[in-house]
């Protein structure tokens, strides 16, 4: 069963505010619908997958560029993709910007009920871990 988020929980998930989310569900960038409480919401699914399109475009909401950044281990994220085969599973998570891809067993993307939409976290374990800060402009 692929949750639904209400709109202040989906728009933390993509990195914006709850107003402009609300803004883009208003001008049909986004569906919506409405949680049991009958309160708005995002389907996992979709939400899933306009945090892809957000990436893909390298969508920029607040108008600035970004001129310093470092990440921790731990991304939150929506699952964006499970691919399944008999033995094996790739699992996509869509965290902002960054897309994360992990292979485990089946079994354990099973257990874990890994979907399209679920609310996931990417543990990252890294040896190497590099700072970047881009040329302002």
């Amino acid at each position: 069963m692929v949750p639904t988020f209400r709109i202040r929980e989906a728009a933390d998930l993509i990195g914006v505010s709850d107003d402009t989310l609300r803004r883009w569900a208003d001008g049909g960038r986004i569906e919506t619908t409405t949680d049991a409480s009958g309160r708005l919401a995002v389907d996992g699914a979709e939400l899933a997958r306009f945090a892809c399109e957000l990436a893909e475009l390298g969508d920029r909401t607040d108008g600035r560029a970004v001129v310093g950044h470092s990440v921790r281990n731990r991304f939150s994220g929506l699952v964006s993709r499970v691919l399944r085969d008999t033995v094996m599973a790739q699992v996509e998570i869509q965290a902002g910007p960054h897309r994360f891809v992990s292979l485990l067993s089946r079994e354990a993307a099973d257990e874990l009920g890994l979907e399209p939409g679920v609310l996931a976290v990417a543990a990252i374990k890294a040896t190497n871990v590099s700072v970047e800060i881009p040329a302002i402009r």
